[in-house]
Parts: structure tokens; sequence; C-alpha cells
């Protein structure tokens, strides 16, 4: 079975296939390498990812990649730097971890790049610019740049301009710090492209691209006593078209729409987006997996998806009653919640991400697992769910022996009888999850981040 789509825009099919793996394969991977975040430029030209080092590589595009008929969606490394560094809090004796918690881009307004990284304290937006030309004839210095004696400048000579090997320079030219008490989880760029928001377990703050040493505190849920806290934020994100809203989503399984023209202080949301609970299904484990790990307006604004542990849901703003289609993700490992809560795999965080034309949607799941789904003609219900198509794929290794191979999908029995293509729940691997994917905003192309690796796929055709 192929995932095949009509959403290509060509009217075509659409068959995943394998294109490249980035990082090594060997089995001995330490700490800092794994990858722990990932993110595609608004071009899709480069692809940025994050790892638990504080290393940010960005891969370009490759040109000839591009001129092929079909189109080839490989990437080179383009830069490699070190964007953060482990700290030491001496006053609340906390060591600050260097790993790199989100990236985001901002649009391109000239020849530079520039993009903002965050680690649990301390964001930073950071200039990525090429130079290709070397300044040669200075009458005050020499080549190597050590400054000439006076008395040796006999005559003036005008500076020329050359060619020179091409070289990529990565240069901190903002650093937002010290605004917050708790770890940020989120950091989203208005669509006014000039400020942007952090967000921490309980607050959300509001920055100037321009201005570092001020911040304005937008939401604020801290209790005056933290033994009554009940729920703490966990993702935020601007709304793509209108400057003045964003969304935040809770542990309690909620999301709250907030307009900063409404007050300074956005404590009384607009919309609160919330399922009921069926109080028959209710267990021990409830509160834990119907915690939102992450939340995503589409590109057009219309809607929002949210990530809890077991699947995905998309909403219409305009309703906030109960979301208009879901998507298990990996609804057999329900009756495995007991051995998950024991080995700490319930708290997983895994992100979501829309295709460009919104049709699709992609998450990761465990045993290198991701799941693809193609929106249903006819919503959530009986009716969504046997129009729509999803599919379950794998980022594996032996994959890289089989370029542009059309990838075969996986399936988990969830009971003792299973078919000789699928494999037991019993047998899954939850060392090997995906916690981090990225969609291209214009083609076919998919990033997976599976452990130190970056898998990158594409259509076929």
């Amino acid at each position: 079975m192929f995932y095949r789509s009509n959403s290509d825009g060509n009217g075509g099919e659409t068959t995943w296939c394998f294109s490249q793996v980035k990082g090594t394969l060997e089995d001995d991977v330490t700490e800092a390498d794994l990858i722990s975040c990932v993110e595609f430029n608004h071009d899709g030209e480069l692809l940025a990812t994050g790892d638990k080092g504080g290393r940010v590589v960005i891969f370009q595009r490759d040109p000839a990649s591009k001129q092929c008929v079909p189109k080839k969606g490989e990437y080179n490394v383009y830069s490699t730097f070190q964007s953060h560094e482990p700290e030491f809090d001496y006053l609340k004796s906390l060591e600050i971890e260097e790993k790199i918690n989100k990236i985001r881009w901002l649009k391109r307004k000239n020849q530079a790049h520039f993009l903002l990284s965050t680690n649990d304290k301390t964001i930073k937006l950071w200039k990525v610019s090429e130079r290709d030309k070397r300044v040669t004839g200075y009458n005050t210095r020499e080549e190597g740049g050590r400054a000439r004696e006076p008395a040796r400048v006999t005559q003036l000579r005008v500076p020329t301009v050359r060619p020179a090997e091409l070289m990529v320079e990565a240069s901190p030219r903002r650093i937002f710090a010290n605004a917050h008490t708790y770890h940020i989880n989120s950091i989203s760029l208005n669509s006014d492209q000039e400020t942007y928001l952090s967000a921490d377990d309980l607050r959300i703050n509001l920055w100037h691209l321009e201005i570092t040493d001020q911040s304005f505190n937008i939401v604020d849920i801290k209790p005056a006593n933290m033994e009554e806290l009940t729920e703490v934020i966990t993702a935020a994100e601007f709304h793509p078209t209108e400057c003045n809203l964003f969304v935040y989503s809770s542990s309690k399984g909620t999301i709250r729409l907030c307009d900063m023209r409404a007050a300074a202080l956005c404590d009384r949301h607009a919309k609160l987006f919330e399922e009921p609970e069926d109080p028959h299904a209710r267990s021990f484990f409830s509160e834990i997996i119907s915690s939102i790990s992450d939340v995503k307006l589409s590109n057009s604004g219309r809607y929002m998806m949210s990530r809890d542990y077991l699947g995905l849901k998309v909403w219409d703003l305009r309703m906030e009653t109960k979301p208009v289609e879901t998507y298990p993700v990996h609804e057999y490992l329900r009756s495995k919640l007991c051995s998950l809560y024991e080995n700490d795999c319930i708290f997983d965080k895994f992100e979501c991400c829309w295709s460009g034309d919104d049709q699709r949607l992609m998450t990761g799941s465990y045993n290198g697992f991701f799941r693809i789904f193609e929106r249903g003609g006819c919503g959530a219900g009986a009716c969504g769910a046997a129009r729509r198509q999803d599919l379950t794929l794998e980022a594996a290794r032996d994959a890289a022996a089989r370029p542009r191979q059309p990838l075969r999908a996986r399936r988990v029995a969830t009971t003792a009888k299973r078919k000789k293509d699928e494999i037991s729940v019993d047998c899954l691997d939850f060392n090997k999850k995906i916690l981090h994917t990225a969609w291209h905003p214009h083609e076919s192309i998919i990033a997976v981040a599976a452990t130190n690796n970056l898998f990158i796929f594409q259509d076929k055709f």
C-alpha cells in the first residue's frame, strides 16, 4: 500500500520514497548529538536542525536537485555553528542545558538569513550570511591583516575586490535573556516580522526584535499560592496572518485563543477550545494523556491542530465546542499506558506539522514510525474516517540502501493474530521515538528527526 493523494497540485499520485539521511549511522551515539528540533525556512531552500549539544546545523537545497525531472529533495550542509553553551545559575544553583528547544526562521529581506534559536533560558537572533569576495591592495596594512609601518607606505593604491572561496558566517545579532523563570518551551514569530513571543510553563512574553533588555508579559497563569497550580503552558503560537491573535495550549488539554487588542495582559481569553471528557473512559492516566504537547495553526489561519499523547485533533477557529477532525496516532498504546508510565515514555512531547496546502498532517510515534494523514472531505466521525487516508512510515537506516524506492507502509498488530507484514505492539522499540518533524512549505518534501539522524523523504513523482 502506498500513500496516494490528489492534493499534489497536478492531480497525480504521491508515493513517498527515501531521499537522504544526515548524521552518522553508527549505533554509538552521544547525548549531545540527539536532534531536538527541525525547521524549514519560508521558501524551503534551507533546513535547520538543533541538537542537545547546543549546535545548529543548516542544510541548503542542492541547486542541481531542483533542475532534475522529477525534482529531487536533496540538501547539503550549508553552515554549522554553536548556538548555546551550558550555563550555571548561581542564584538557584541550577545548571542550564545548552540543548536547542526551538528554531524559528525570519522571512528573508536581504541577502542574509536570520533565525531565532532558544534553549531553556536564552533566545538568540542569528545572522547567516555569505562572503565570496575579498578586498586586496590595502595601503595601511599587509594582506594578512597586520598593520603596516607608516614609513613603508610610499605610494597610494586603490583597493580592489576579487573573488574568493565562499564562506558562510553565522553571527549573533541579538541576545534576549533573563526574562523567564521557567524553561522556555515555545517561540513564535509574529506576522509583522517585528515581534515574537516566548513561552515557559507559566508565562508568555512579547518581544521586539530590536529590543533585548525589555519584554512585555502578555500571559501570566502563575497563582499567588503555587500549591493551587492546576495547569501549565505547553505550547504557544502566533496566528499566521492576524498579528493581534495568538494561541496557547495547556497540560489540561485546553487551547486558549487570545486577542492582544482586548487588554495588555491577556488573562481573559477570547475563545477556549476544549473537548468534553467522556466520564466512562476516565482513568488514572486521563489527565496525563490529554495534555497537549504541540499546537500549530494552519497556513491559511482557518484551522488549528493539537497533538496529545495518543492522537491529533483539528479545530476550526470558529467552533470551540469540539474538534472537527480527530486522528488516532497510536491508539494501540492505550492498553500499554501502565508500562509507558513506568518508563516515563507517557511524558514524551510529540510535535506535529501541516503540509503547505493544509491538506495533510504529520506527527511521530515510536519504533521509528511517523504518521501522515490526509484530511477527509467530510470531516470528523465515521464519514470522514471512511474517506480519508492515513499512512504509517518508518525512518529506518536500511532505507538508505534503497534510494528513490517507494517506502513500505507499516502496520501494527493489535491482536494476538498478526499478518505477515505487521509488527506486534509488544515488539515496538520505545527508544526509537520520532518527536520532531517538518514539512516543506511548497513541495512534498518532509524531514524527520530520528535520534541523531535527519531523514528526508519526498514524493517520487
